[in-house]
């Protein structure tokens, strides 16, 4: 049982204990991270790395009544922790209980939901302005990790933060996003954060602070930081931007924090904290495999050990099947936007480490990189999640697709990504993308459809997006040597006349059980592996569509706009009338939660789909 965290129902309990009491407090939540997220699976690295400072916010600022902007949010569980959720944490990223991201219908202490990088600097911009002009005098204070600052979104925000009144930034300087951050940005505040003269001034002027606090001891603090950052440099990034700049400070000392935040509290303009932290603090198997532990499933809390089972990812399968293409073809070309590790491209990037590109947290710069790679030849293979493609959707449109170029998208996560939730949920990328002219859109049945895939996309003079589905295949193996698929063209696995189930990737199985089903009662049931969401396969569809008395659709996927609206479409453009049964994801955000039991839920099961079909079906035989 311990001692403190037990105690703490809102953020007013945090701010009844003394410093001894609440480096006690931070000590206990690291304890409670390690053992309940080892139960449930979570993004324990970010979390353990964040601990003090949450605790020094909660301590000097007042929420729900001062809003605490997470960027990407993935790191709020000290924040939940803290805020009256502490019994339920067990729950948390299970069905039914806490979301693993800040949730507006969670928590009054949950001001602004997110679960994609770069949003909290224009959120909290956004906030600040509606108080400035409600006259308000609330304080906003955003928390982002280092990572957000290569998403071209927080240089917008910060193009516009001077205008207002204050608001306070919190730079969390952990040197990962989820691999090592890359590029100018990433090394430019490491630059600030070993430079030896700023670091000695800067250490001098904390130890004062720590040792006496005050307002003089704050002031002198300032004016050695001052003089710093004339040694370092003419004016900070930041500084540029209209906003004073305070750090780096080291984002483990509480005292040094509480003393800081109730200085930053009383200043008048926009300000920016660098704090430096170490993800997956306090855990050494977290210290030791950072992009492990940024997220995980459920591991031994003792040796951080996770359980395998053997067979491979569909990620996997991807990053193998690309080394094969690249191996033959030395145009093709791998980008990530920060995400080597769970699109596995780190399996990739040891054989062909020229033709491997981490951009960075920035996937509308991915997709306009890829195409100037294409214009000069190049196969550019851009692995980006499918929830996260939707932030490049002006470039995929404007950029790739208007020019027809062959740039292939990768979507991992492509449908249900369980225990994320809905901002992590692929559920959407056949709607945006199905009206886009020139690009064509596959999904693999298998691992092996998959290889096939990539090598079609390989070939085809245009744009292509191929989805896939999170976690492990079915295990079927893998040609040695992949084949083009005619492009648009269905697999009929099975033929039938009573009824035409076309299913579309990983919903093939579930189609091949709901036939068994209504072959039981004496129908005669094809089953269409369909391929292509663009272009489906008409003549497939017209020839069922015209001697079946039910068609049946099923996908990984919302129905509007899905495949199974282009199913209806084509047999309109025909003037057929057959009926349609779509099976597929309802028009609302989905929870998070297992995916057997969310298809449950929902309906997207074989057993569902036969409830469904029968007032459709004429003939029923008694068994």
């Amino acid at each position: 049982m311990s001692e403190y965290l037990s105690k703490i129902k809102s953020p007013g309990d945090v701010k009844k204990l003394g410093l001894v009491e609440l480096e006690r407090l931070a000590e206990e939540i690291r304890e409670r991270l390690i053992v309940g997220v080892a139960k449930t699976g979570g993004h324990i690295g970010p979390n353990l790395g964040v601990v003090e400072l949450t605790i020094a916010m909660h301590y000097v600022f007042d929420t729900p009544r001062d809003s605490f902007v997470f960027d990407v949010s993935h790191q709020s569980y000290v924040h939940k922790l803290l805020t009256g959720r502490e019994s339920q944490f067990e729950t948390i990223r299970q069905p039914g209980g806490l979301n693993g991201f800040m949730l507006r219908t969670e928590s009054e202490h949950d001001s602004f939901g997110a679960g994609h990088a770069g949003t909290a600097l224009s959120a909290a911009l956004g906030m600040a302005v509606a108080r400035d002009m409600s006259g308000g005098d609330e304080h906003i204070v955003a928390l982002a990790g280092d990572a957000a600052f290569t998403n071209g979104i927080s240089y917008e925000a910060l193009n516009n933060m001077a205008s207002t009144k204050r608001m306070i930034i919190v730079l969390n300087d952990n040197e990962w996003s989820i691999d090592k951050n890359v590029g100018a940005i990433a090394e430019y505040f490491h630059k600030i954060a070993t430079n030896p003269t700023y670091v000695s001034m800067h250490d001098r002027a904390a130890v004062l602070v720590e040792k006496f606090g005050g307002k003089a001891a704050r002031h002198i603090a300032r004016k050695a930081e001052e003089a710093a950052k004339g040694i370092v440099g003419r004016g900070m990034i930041f500084e540029e931007f209209g906003l004073n700049y305070f750090g780096p400070v080291d984002g483990h000392n509480l005292p040094m924090l509480i003393e800081t935040f109730k200085f930053l509290k009383k200043q008048k303009r926009p300000v920016v904290l660098h704090a430096l932290t170490q993800k997956g603090r306090g855990f050494q198997p977290a210290m030791e495999k950072q992009k492990k532990f940024h997220g995980l499933g459920p591991y031994d809390p003792a040796t951080g050990e996770t359980k395998s089972t053997g067979q491979k990812t569909y990620s996997e399968v991807f990053a193998e099947s690309l080394t094969k293409l690249a191996n033959e073809n030395e145009k093709v070309v791998a980008i990530t936007a920060a995400m080597p590790n769970g699109t596995a491209l780190d399996l990739f990037r040891p054989h062909h480490p020229k033709r491997y590109f981490d951009v960075g947290i920035a996937e509308e710069h991915a997709v306009l990189f890829a195409a100037g790679m294409a214009t000069k030849g190049y196969r550019p293979f851009c692995a980006i999640y499918s929830t996260f493609l939707q932030r490049a959707f002006d470039q995929v449109v404007h950029d790739v697709a208007l020019q027809n170029l062959p740039v292939v998208f990768c979507m991992d996560r492509g449908g249900l990504s369980g225990d994320d939730g809905p901002t992590h949920h692929g559920l959407f990328d056949i709607s945006y993308l199905r009206g886009v002219p020139n690009l064509i859109h596959m999904d693999p049945k298998d691992e092996d459809e998959l290889q096939d895939m990539m090598f079609t996309a390989l070939e085809h003079e245009g744009p292509s997006a191929i989805r896939y589905p999170r976690g492990t295949g079915t295990g079927v193996e893998v040609k040695v040597r992949p084949v083009a698929l005619e492009i648009g063209k269905a697999e009929v696995l099975k033929d039938g006349r009573d009824v035409a189930i076309f299913a579309l990737g990983n919903m093939v199985a579930e189609a091949e059980r709901l036939a068994k089903m209504l072959e039981a009662e004496g129908h005669s049931v094809a089953v269409i592996n369909a391929r292509f969401a663009k272009p489906i396969d008409e003549e497939c569809v017209v020839r069922f569509g015209s001697r079946c008395e039910l068609l049946v659709t099923m996908e990984d996927h919302v129905l509007a706009g899905g495949f199974g609206s282009a199913v209806l479409e084509c047999l309109n453009a025909h003037s057929m009338e057959v009926p349609v049964l779509r099976v597929g994801w309802p028009d609302s955000f989905i929870e998070h939660g297992k995916v057997e039991a969310l298809r449950e839920k929902y309906g997207l099961t074989a057993e569902a789909a036969m409830e469904r079909s029968r007032p459709f079906l004429k003939r029923v035989v008694a068994v």
